[in-house]
């Protein structure tokens, strides 16, 4: 039987992205399928009382730093050399992921996210250029007009806010988020953890 990864997903999240591709690699290596789950991070910090890091760890000496350090780590051990800080962030992702909703629904999904994943972290993406934003669409085939015309539908937007809360009732505080069969995972260093649990 197919094993699912429930990968609770914000476009903001730098995370996120340096996630994305060793989780890829992960589930191709053990037969397991992916399901992206579009959640707002910004809601999921309102509803837990959680905050960015770069802004709940200022205070503490040395802790940003070292987290640099292993985010530095991490993208040489997986080989993410085109990973840039988008200039923009922290941006407003709502938008985004209100697209992503609207192309899960009609089947290309994972194209959405990888196209809108290299735009923001390779590419310097600023979220709220509408007009970039469409080029991205269209340089990716997907259907720009439709997933626009769904992003705006009433379902994907109460679906968005249903996502963030159903992932805040499950114990997620943050993103990157994994749940295999029930079980959570917080943080891109948990990959090898979800390794071993798929056997």
């Amino acid at each position: 039987m197919t094993k699912t990864i429930e990968f609770i997903f914000d476009f903001v999240s730098p995370n996120g992205y340096l996630a994305w591709w060793p989780l890829k690699a992960l589930a191709a290596r053990k037969g397991a399928t992916i399901t992206i789950i579009p959640t707002l991070l910004g809601g999921m910090h309102k509803l837990t009382g959680n905050a960015p890091p770069f802004i709940r760890d200022a205070e503490i000496k040395g802790k940003n730093a070292y987290a640099q350090l292993e985010m530095q780590r991490f993208i040489a051990r997986h080989g993410l050399t085109k990973f840039r800080m988008n200039p923009a962030f922290p941006f407003r992702s709502v938008e985004l992921l209100r697209l992503l909703l609207a192309a899960i629904d009609l089947g290309c999904g994972e194209p959405c996210a990888e196209a809108f994943l290299r735009a923001v972290w390779e590419e310097g993406l600023d979220p709220s250029d509408s007009a970039a934003v469409e080029a991205v669409m269209a340089a990716a085939g997907l259907p720009a007009a439709a997933l626009a015309e769904g992003a705006q539908s009433a379902a994907v937007k109460d679906r968005l806010a249903a996502n963030t809360q159903a992932a805040v009732d499950r114990g997620a505080f943050g993103i990157p988020t994994f749940f295999v069969e029930g079980e959570m995972f917080f943080g891109k260093e948990r990959l090898g953890q979800i390794e071993e649990m798929l056997g």
